[in-house]
């Protein structure tokens, strides 16, 4: 794993999530969903996916995690993409990156 971005955001992990999931349905080919499993109180876990439909087929690859801790009332918003092998795996990473710059741009 490696670490892409880290910053800090005005508002509550809660709000800045509900923000981090808009942004990535606008994008159209990324979902970002907080795991609750693996969340607590004050720090929520997001799962970023890339989203290829195909027919009635639909296939998610996981391209890393965002983390959201609490920190007063602002939120520390960590990026970490999921290392990945292979040319397709090279653009998904991409993709990651991009979104990481797009969410530090508008929300840090």
């Amino acid at each position: 794993m490696d670490a892409v971005a880290s910053f800090v955001a005005h508002g509550s992990p809660q709000s800045v999530s509900d923000a981090i999931e808009r942004l990535a349905r606008a994008q159209g080919h990324i979902t970002a969903l907080v795991v609750p499993w693996e969340s607590t109180p004050s720090t929520l876990s997001m799962a970023v996916t890339s989203v290829k439909i195909d027919g009635w087929a639909i296939e998610h690859t996981n391209l890393g995690t965002i983390t959201l801790t609490a920190d007063g009332d602002a939120t520390r918003v960590a990026l970490v993409g999921h290392a990945m092998e292979g040319e397709r795996q090279a653009k998904l990473a991409k993709v990651f990156d991009q979104f990481a710059r797009d969410l530090q741009q508008r929300l840090g």
